[in-house]
């Protein structure tokens, strides 16, 4: 089963999301990880609010994890870093240029949710 990770910086919301997409979505088809590259302690609450709308806890299962936590990928999908993305080995690699929701309105985590669950 192929491996996908989704990276942004903090790995608190965007990633975090679409590895709970992943998890359900992708149920059997592929392996669901995120990662970012800098150190946070818990998932934006925002964010895990904004998911439960759709029934999903992303604290059960998730916590923010740097690139080194997670296992070798297939394929990775960078959120929209905003810098320099990271580098990890990978078969096949996408941005999807999202911008980070935190700190504005809960319509704007509704989009970017929407668009990670389109996506």
């Amino acid at each position: 089963m192929k491996k996908v990770a989704f990276v942004c910086v903090h790995n608190s919301c965007r990633s975090q999301m679409a590895e709970a997409f992943g998890r359900i979505i992708g149920h059997g088809i592929f392996e669901s990880f995120s990662a970012g590259t800098e150190e946070r302690f818990m998932i934006n609450q925002d964010a895990v609010r904004i998911m439960k709308e759709l029934g999903i806890d992303m604290e059960i299962n998730q916590k923010p994890k740097l690139l080194n936590q997670i296992p070798d990928v297939d394929i990775v999908v960078t959120m929209g870093c905003n810098v320099e993305c990271p580098y990890l080995p990978c078969s096949h690699r996408e941005d999807w240029g999202l911008e980070d929701p935190s700190g504005k309105s809960d319509d704007a985590f509704r989009y970017t949710r929407d668009t990670i669950k389109q996506k």
